[in-house]
């Protein structure tokens, strides 16, 4: 039986008192962080964006990836997860002004940004942890959510029974740091019910 720790869309928004986890890592969630701008951006992103879907490895077999991707950033921060290499293309004006207001929030310069498109409720983002060694010892990841809302969930690597819980809104950041993505993985998982767009862009720092 799982445990299960719900956060709910009015739930902790200090920036950094109210972290979501109870040990080895830190997540702080805005929930109406681009409140103003966040239909325009979202709009903008599905227009501008090089969307692709593309294939990749998992225990051996090669599958193609439930949602589409993107890959932006400095030049020469290329990004390699699950056998593929994602080469980076230039910042848009939108991801640039967008990225601009995550840098402000978490005083981090970001280099680099990987988009995912989720077209409905059968896209969805496998467990996994950002640990890479492209992103260092102690990565800051902060994703940015456009559209509509999806299921969030974290779960302890070593005691997979304790599950953390939230709703990723329109406009919302999720900010995640420390140890973090040594000790949890996160997902978002398919869900039944129809649902509309989702855009994601989880910003990092390539070394």
């Amino acid at each position: 039986m799982h445990l299960f720790v719900t956060y709910s869309m009015t739930g902790p928004t200090l920036f950094p008192g109210s972290n979501l986890l109870p040990y080895n890592g830190e997540v702080y969630f805005f929930p109406g962080f681009f409140a103003e701008e966040a239909d325009s951006y979202f709009m903008r992103l599905q227009e501008e964006i090089a969307w692709k879907q593309e294939p990749i490895k998992i225990f051996g077999r090669e599958l193609m990836q439930p949602r589409l991707t993107a890959w932006y950033g400095n030049a020469g921060k290329s990004y390699s997860y699950s056998g593929i290499t994602m080469q980076p293309l230039a910042w848009t004006e939108t991801l640039m002004a967008i990225k601009q207001s995550v840098d402000k929030i978490t005083g981090v310069s970001f280099n680099s940004a990987l988009l995912n498109l989720y077209r409905d409720g059968k896209d969805s983002m496998g467990w996994h942890r950002d640990n890479e060694k492209e992103l260092g010892t102690d990565p800051v990841i902060a994703s940015v959510s456009f559209g509509a809302p999806r299921r969030f969930l974290l779960r302890h690597h070593n005691n997979k029974k304790l599950v953390q819980e939230m709703v990723l809104t329109h406009g919302s950041l999720l900010l995640m740091r420390g140890e973090t993505q040594h000790y949890w993985e996160h997902s978002i998982p398919k869900i039944a019910a129809p649902t509309k767009i989702r855009i994601n862009i989880t910003f990092r720092v390539i070394l």
